[in-house]
């Protein structure tokens, strides 16, 4: 199994040493060629207008698009507003996959970022240490949406199929539990396709 890492711009080396700590096969996805040799994606924080940017200049929007539609993919933050099928204040162009309304921005500036125990009820263990940093509210979710975790009563994890989304960054800890859920759903995808 190979995971990819959207590594244009953001928070991508915090994922990729995730992956290394659960003896993940892991490669860099900066072009459209690095989509044809990996299984799952991960699109991780940063600033989804620059991606957005980025990605169209390098010519990687649609094939990115293309691979998303039938591939296990796991948003974080910046990752999970790309994947939304609708994005608010302001709108923008997105991969339109999680049927949901993201806010972006919506707890407010970099200084009202902010940390916070939850329990996440698939877990069933300790609490999970979530940590945003001028996190997305996922402000609507479609009837096919799974609310795997709430905090302050909105849905902060979710689950599509095979598409995971997170308005928060489970990168930055050392709980690894959320990326060994997103692998257990790329093993299944990879079980179905085989």
């Amino acid at each position: 199994m190979m995971i990819g890492v959207m590594a244009l711009q953001g928070g991508f080396a915090k994922h990729c040493e995730t992956l290394s700590k659960l003896g993940t096969n892991w490669c860099e996805v900066r072009a459209k060629e690095d989509l044809k040799k990996i299984d799952g994606l991960i699109i991780p924080g940063g600033e989804s207008t620059t991606m957005l940017k980025l990605l169209k200049d390098e010519g990687m929007f649609e094939p990115l698009k293309e691979f998303t539609s039938s591939h296990p993919t796991f948003g974080t933050c910046a990752g999970l507003i790309l994947m939304a099928k609708r994005v608010e204040n302001p709108s923008q162009d997105s991969l339109g996959l999680l049927d949901i309304t993201a806010g972006r921005n919506a707890y407010g500036r970099q200084v009202d970022s902010f940390n916070q125990l939850v329990n996440i009820p698939i877990f069933n263990t300790e609490p999970f240490e979530l940590i945003f940093i001028r996190a997305p509210q996922i402000l609507e979710t479609g009837s096919n949406v799974t609310v795997l975790a709430r905090c302050q009563d909105k849905p902060v994890l979710i689950q599509q199929g095979f598409w995971l989304g997170a308005t928060f960054h489970p990168e930055l800890t050392n709980d690894t539990r959320i990326h060994q859920l997103f692998l257990s759903i790329v093993n299944q995808r990879r079980s179905v396709a085989a």
